[in-house]
């Protein structure tokens, strides 16, 4: 019989949902590391948390396993490019706590309005009657900025919308009229967020969003400012949130997550002007309960191999595919997010192309594609079951063709297109498995699809390169590879493989260079 190991503490229900389904379950969630080691050669699916990590030790010792069911959101505790190679499959429960965590986050909003904490501290332990101490601020005709307008951040703005909040979302994923159509104001510029009365903040952690609010981004905000975090810890710069309410720019945070947890010592816990909370975003009966119910349920869906909902990574063993088609399969994942960091706007279509052999297997690849091109909106959001229905949600065109050959025995392309323009990258494979990007909007080019990289299109006149190593060494970043591609019009566009993280700064400066076209930075 095939048997689940529950490795930490879920509600009862989840428990409940196995027996009733026939299942074997071993309760692993008492026992210490060593001995969980021991008893999950067992396992053929296993249903975790935070608490245990999903590392090289746990998965040596799971000879047996087929799945792994994450009892929550993030995976950060879960190695899942070592799950892929191993054929294991990574599932999560991405909206068991919606609800939990949006109204988590209105209680921050109320409290960091009202200084609920501090008056209550105030009365009950120190027994002092002063309501003169304790003015609030009211919701009513406030700005509340909202980045990020997904699953859960359009629900806080609908509930804040109640309260007669006036909202601005800041989202560049989404189509504009996601938020207008609910009589809220859509931005693409993030200054309109900095001047809200209110911002709170619901985006994946990903390279683009940590550090989004920091010291540059306080410092143009209102005074009095409040700010609420009940995503991800380090969406905000915590040094400089601690600047900002010790200044009082800040009037007030409510603050849920912290960049490293337990958080038991971290300085912002000195403040007054704070609400804190020990990541309880998913912490209601209600949604443990949902929680554990939808991890059993994709338990059993998997250990059955009926389906494998909200999988994270490769949904199938590469085996089952001829062996010189696996790394099209990855290369044109990677292509097609790149070319969702270089083109950050909504998505309006996606279109594969295939070249040669490799054609015969486009049609598969296609949730591939979609997959990259979402992780940079969605992050972990994004799996290869939901990924076409989101495309169809978002309305996003899709289309698969075959074309004649053009030099290569085997050629794949990407075409992005947005409300700003297109994309469109080509690559092929080298030998076994050298994954080369050989095209970028026409412009040849010739390198591998990995690390940090600055797309740079300009006027193809002397000077640029000099123009370009002057400012990045300016901020000590070292150039590892420089690939250039040109066309027939005057016009030019370079690959600039970099050893250090390009940011806003370095970024802006090279778009403002007189010859650039656009410069934008992507990372493999």
């Amino acid at each position: 019989m095939k048997k689940v190991i529950v490795c930490d503490a879920i509600h009862v229900k989840g428990f409940k949902v196995l027996a009733r389904e026939g299942i074997e379950v071993i309760d692993g969630v008492k026992l210490s590391k060593d001995e969980l080691l021991k008893i999950l050669p067992q396992a053929h699916v296993a249903i975790t948390r935070s608490s245990t990590d999903v590392d090289e030790k746990f998965l040596n010792a799971s000879v047996n396993l087929k799945a792994i069911v994450r009892a929550g959101v993030g995976v950060d505790n879960v190695d899942l490019d070592a799950c892929s190679k191993r054929g294991i499959i990574v599932m999560n429960v991405p909206t068991a706590n919606t609800i939990a965590a949006v109204e988590l986050t209105m209680a921050h909003i109320l409290a960091s309005a009202r200084s609920l904490p501090q008056a209550h501290n105030h009365l009950k332990n120190d027994r002092i009657w002063k309501r003169e101490q304790w003015y609030g601020i009211e919701l009513a005709g406030k700005k509340l900025g909202v980045i990020g307008f997904g699953n859960i951040g359009s629900r806080v703005a609908v509930r804040a919308k109640a309260f007669d909040m006036e909202i601005i979302a800041y989202d560049p994923y989404i189509p504009s009229s996601k938020v207008t159509d609910l009589g809220m104001e859509y931005t693409e510029d993030f200054n309109k967020i900095l001047e809200c009365d209110f911002i709170t903040i619901h985006t994946p952690k990903n390279k683009e969003t940590v550090g989004i609010i920091g010291e540059k981004e306080i410092a143009k905000m209102k005074d009095g400012v409040r700010l609420i975090n009940v995503a991800r810890g380090g969406l905000y710069d915590e040094v400089a949130l601690e600047n900002g309410l010790r200044s009082k720019k800040v009037a007030y945070a409510g603050v849920d997550v912290f960049s490293y947890e337990p958080a038991t010592n971290h300085p912002l816990l000195d403040l007054e002007n704070i609400c804190v909370t020990p990541h309880l975003g998913a912490n209601t009966l209600e949604s443990q309960e949902k929680i554990a119910i939808q991890a059993a349920e994709q338990a059993i869906a998997a250990i059955r191999g009926t389906s494998y909902p909200n999988a994270l990574n490769l949904p199938f063993k590469p085996e089952e595919l001829p062996s010189f088609i696996v790394p099209y399969v990855e290369l044109i994942q990677k292509m097609a997010y790149m070319a969702a960091q270089i083109n950050k706007h909504p998505i309006t279509s996606i279109k594969l192309s295939a070249e040669g052999n490799v054609g015969k297997y486009i049609n598969s690849m296609l949730s591939f594609a979609l997959v990259g091109a979402f992780k940079e909106s969605l992050g972990d959001n994004i799996n290869y079951v939901n990924a076409p229905f989101i495309a169809q949600e978002r309305d996003v065109k899709t289309d698969v063709t075959v074309e004649p050959k053009s030099g290569y025995d085997n050629k794949v392309t990407v075409k992005i297109a947005t409300q700003k323009g297109i994309t469109s990258i080509s690559g092929t494979v080298f030998g076994e498995n050298e994954q080369r990007i050989v095209n970028i909007n026409g412009f040849k080019t010739d390198f591998k699809p990995k690390g940090k990289m600055i797309v740079f299109k300009n006027r193809d006149v002397p000077g640029v390169i000099m123009d370009i190593s002057s400012i990045l060494a300016k901020h000590q970043v070292n150039i590892a590879d420089f690939r250039l591609g040109r066309d027939e019009h005057g016009m030019a566009l370079a690959v600039i493989l970099v050893d250090e993280a390009i940011d806003k700064e370095i970024l802006t400066s090279l778009n403002e260079l007189p010859t650039c076209i656009w410069a934008e930075y992507a990372v493999l």
